[in-house]
């Protein structure tokens, strides 16, 4: 038998020790591959999707899916949700049972950390006043690495509606072990003028920090007025990155592209220490329920509408969430449109409210 690990998208871009934000190529999401080697230290091989996510899309979208091949290819196990204790029960019918399963202890795994370049916690994090959900970020063609990532995350109204607010955040890429030069200029961002699209402020600049350097991210809340039918504009950023291991310090000016349309490849941001941020929460496991991994929202349901109709569907729903269609489903078509999950949202708000005494 062989195990594969399969790197895909992440699921929780800043998640993990790492805090790995979303690759922009194939050679760093291969870099991300490298360094989760030597976290993990496990000498399980991995399968690396490619950076249009094709196997990940092929295999249904889920962020922590187990499948088991025979040795023809055929697949004899799928499971949306990884689960080691039935994996194990599938491979004894299978394979066969063994007199001395490995434990962990056995394995010996030899984990690196891999150091921080410099201080972290230092600037404040911002906060939606609600559910982002990413939108599709394209850099433009840079001699330069993108050192700096850009997040772009909308509230409910500005996708619904075109107006409403939007979340920008430049994020330090760890597999590039950079850090902001505080002594230098801070960042700066401005928008590219647009006929369709009205953003407030146009333009920004980075916080005044008092330590010399650190790897927080800048981040920004502006407010977007765009026409309907409005496709993209331009975040024209410039910044100083410094490695003090390759002894350098420059000034970068970098552009991207920013759609107002949903990444269904995005992820769920995990904004430690910041509250309810644009991801949303903390995330847990998953609940008895049959609700999804990392809580309900009717954000993240929304995610499963992998045809773009404005509904899920049964088929598009895991297996384990199957049971939230027939209480969601108001009108009964056999589908779960954008207020029929706001709506289940909102009693799952009230719920949690009436026996903590607290938003969950």
């Amino acid at each position: 038998m062989q195990v594969y690990f399969v790197y895909k998208s992440l699921a929780h871009p800043e998640g993990g020790s790492n805090n790995f934000i979303a690759p922009f190529t194939l050679a760093e999401r291969l870099l991300h591959v490298k360094e989760a080697e030597k976290t993990l230290g496990a000498t399980v091989p991995w399968l690396c999707d490619t950076i249009e996510n094709d196997l990940k899309h092929a295999l249904g979208d889920r962020p922590n899916s187990e499948f088991v091949l025979n040795p023809d290819g055929k697949v004899v196990v799928m499971r949306d949700w990884s689960n080691p204790d039935t994996l194990r029960s599938d491979l004894e019918k299978l394979v066969g049972k063994i007199e001395h399963p490995t434990r962990v202890s056995d394995l010996n795994l030899k984990s690196e950390a891999t150091p921080k370049p410099a201080a972290s916690g230092i600037v404040k994090r911002v906060a939606l006043p609600g559910q982002g959900q990413p939108l599709l970020v394209e850099p433009q063609e840079s001699t330069t690495p993108y050192y700096v990532k850009l997040r772009a995350e909308a509230d409910q109204d500005l996708l619904r509606s075109g107006t409403g607010k939007l979340y920008l955040g430049f994020h330090l890429d760890s597999i590039y072990h950079v850090h902001w030069n505080n002594l230098a200029k801070p960042l700066s961002w401005e928008i590219a003028a647009t006929d369709q699209i009205s953003v407030t402020p146009p333009t920004g600049t980075g916080p005044k920090v008092e330590v010399e350097s650190d790897i927080d991210p800048r981040e920004f809340i502006v407010h977007v007025d765009a026409d309907r039918d409005a496709g993209s504009f331009e975040v024209i950023v410039k910044y100083f990155a410094c490695n003090d291991e390759q002894g350098f310090c420059i000034p970068v000016t970098q552009k991207y592209k920013v759609t107002l349309r949903q990444d269904r490849d995005g992820g769920q941001a995990r904004r430690s220490g910041s509250g309810r941020g644009p991801g949303g929460g903390t995330p847990n496991a998953g609940n008895s329920r049959g609700g999804p991994p990392g809580g309900f929202s009717a954000a993240r349901l929304m995610q499963y509408d992998r045809n773009d109709d404005g509904k899920v569907s049964r088929n598009e729903l895991p297996q384990q969430m199957v049971r939230m269609l027939d209480r969601a489903d108001q009108n009964r078509d056999g589908a779960i449109d954008q207020k029929e999950a706001e709506a289940m949202e909102e009693r799952f708000r009230q719920r949690a409210g009436n026996t903590s005494g607290g938003d969950k």
